[in-house]
């Protein structure tokens, strides 16, 4: 990977010799990912590269009359300097990355869309894509990448926090407003804000291929409070909201969910969002980590 090395004002806290050696292990990092994936992740700017994401952009969202992107938009953003990437198996377009600069003294990235080929799934090819965003961050000063996400999607609620470490700060509910995609369907569209702060020592570690994530039923052994819950039928089940520790369950598979039985889906949109939202209020909480076997587990100070 070949990246520029400089920083800007936005990381004039940081020595030069410090951010080139967060640079380096980043780089190499982002190329060991890319590797392991089977994958060459580059950045994007001509347009037939553009072209190809819009278009797996489209695919993936199955929103081919109306993109997520535009190619126009796309030109404009890698002109204006900001992180378009995309990752490649023999010269074909298998998953692509979005992100834009925050006003100039936050320090930050947003990553706005990201998404892998449906075929090419379970590779990690997203995660060689995030530590190649890592590392182009890195390159020009910047401390923190933020996105959103869907905190019903149990896959990504782990991949976010526990295989990339990013730290969950904020619940916005119904924050693109009806998207009515072939991904979110009819749901409102709640997310999750994450703030990947590229440096931290948790975040280094995770990079690596080092994150761990939360065990619920050690948690529970330990006296963590079911605040959010399912029955035998998959549906949810409100519980306690007054532990210091507590669980918010989420669907195995929501997207599947939407299409098979869509009014459980949306229950289970309201139960998340009520627990998370009351856990979380007035600072008191915070989202700790993602259990694999489908819980967020959130800390309050009592």
């Amino acid at each position: 990977m070949t990246l520029p090395r400089k920083a800007t004002s936005m990381g004039a806290m940081r020595t030069s010799s410090a951010v080139a050696t967060d640079l380096d292990a980043a780089v190499q990092g982002a190329d060991a990912a890319a590797r392991a994936a089977g994958v060459t992740v580059r950045s994007l700017e001509d347009l037939p590269d553009l072209e190809q994401a819009v278009a797996l952009f489209a695919d993936i969202w199955r929103r081919e009359a109306s993109p997520p992107l535009t190619l126009e938009l796309l030109r404009a953003l890698t002109k204006a300097g900001n992180y378009v990437g995309g990752a490649f198996v023999d010269g074909r377009l298998v998953g692509a990355c979005v992100g834009f600069f925050h006003a100039p003294e936050e320090d930050s990235l947003h990553s706005h869309i990201a998404g892998v080929a449906p075929g090419a799934a379970g590779r990690n090819i997203g995660f060689a894509l995030k530590l190649h965003q890592r590392a182009w961050a890195i390159g020009r000063g910047v401390g923190e990448i933020a996105w959103t996400f869907d905190p019903l999607v149990a896959r990504n609620a782990w991949f976010n926090l526990t295989k990339l470490g990013a730290s969950a700060t904020e619940y916005l509910p119904n924050f693109y407003g009806p998207m009515d995609d072939g991904i979110n369907g009819r749901d409102e569209s709640d997310r999750l804000l994450v703030r990947w702060r590229l440096t931290d020592p948790a975040v280094v570690l995770a990079c690596a291929g080092g994150g761990v994530g939360a065990v619920a039923d050690d948690l529970r052994a330990g006296g963590a409070i079911v605040a959010l819950g399912s029955d035998e039928a998959g549906r949810p089940v409100p519980g306690r909201l007054d532990g210091p520790v507590s669980l918010v369950a989420v669907p195995s598979d929501v997207a599947l969910l939407r299409g098979a039985d869509p009014e459980t889906a949306a229950r289970w949109r309201i139960a998340v969002r009520e627990a998370l939202t009351a856990l979380l209020t007035d600072g008191a909480g915070r989202i700790e980590g993602f259990d694999r076997a489908g819980w967020y587990v959130v800390r309050r100070e009592l």
